[in-house]
């Protein structure tokens, strides 16, 4: 298992012919940009359940409850690890390539990014409309009483 994991991953010198080495240091980038992409996300999904537990004391602070802030954060912790794990495929794959001399978009991969941050900011918004709401519904019950 690690000898098939370890060829997998160490590939021996390539010939510098044409724009190889342009290319590869060109997929190197775009991985870290993945992983880049995918430890933000990962982090603002930490974030977010580390604020709630500050808002938990303080009532000031934006506050949703525990069981939807624990799916956001669940949602972006994974949406981040998916990210990484993509940008590690998505590397790997382009390399064998490269080696063959061939190349392939990758659609489906930006695809998807587009569409889970587009499901995201609209989760989202809906979250803090829905808060909105119903702060303001607690509000007018509290000054309906006085």
């Amino acid at each position: 298992m690690v000898s098939r994991l370890l060829k997998y991953i160490r590939i021996g010198p390539m010939p510098n012919t044409g724009s190889v080495a342009r290319d590869l240091l060109a997929s190197e980038r775009t991985f870290l940009a993945w992983a880049r992409t995918g430890l933000g996300f990962i982090a603002l999904g930490v974030a977010l359940e580390k604020v709630e537990a500050f808002a938990a004391i303080s009532p000031t602070l934006f506050h949703l409850s525990d069981s939807r802030t624990k799916v956001a954060a669940g949602v972006l912790v994974g949406s981040g690890s998916l990210c990484v794990a993509h940008g590690t495929q998505r590397y790997f794959s382009t390399l064998r390539l490269l080696q063959e001399g061939k190349f392939r978009p990758n659609t489906g991969g930006v695809t998807l990014m587009a569409v889970t941050c587009i499901a995201i900011a609209v989760s989202g918004s809906i979250l803090v409309i829905e808060n909105e709401a119903t702060k303001a519904k607690e509000s007018s019950k509290i000054t309906a009483q006085i």
